[in-house]
């Protein structure tokens, strides 16, 4: 029963963070949304979606970012970069 769609989300509420906090709520927000769309409980975020979001340090995330999310089952999904 794996579902797979692929998904622009913004993190520019990000920016309204804590400059030292900003990446690791650019990693809440992507949880948070594809836990909203997906209407799971739990989401895995690959080592390589977290590289992309980190990558310039943690006071400057991404503006908005490419996921492509697996359903894995009615709890649980994925998330994985789409670069």
């Amino acid at each position: 029963m794996e579902e797979e769609q692929v998904f622009t989300i913004s993190l520019s509420d990000a920016k309204k963070a804590k400059r030292r906090k900003r990446s690791a709520k650019a990693v809440k927000i992507v949880k948070e949304y594809l836990k909203k769309h997906l209407k799971v409980k739990e989401v895995k975020i690959d080592d390589g979606l977290n590289r992309e979001i980190w990558n310039r340090g943690i006071e400057r995330p991404p503006a908005q970012i490419r996921v492509r999310a697996v359903k894995l089952s009615d709890e649980t999904a994925e998330a994985f970069s789409l670069e």
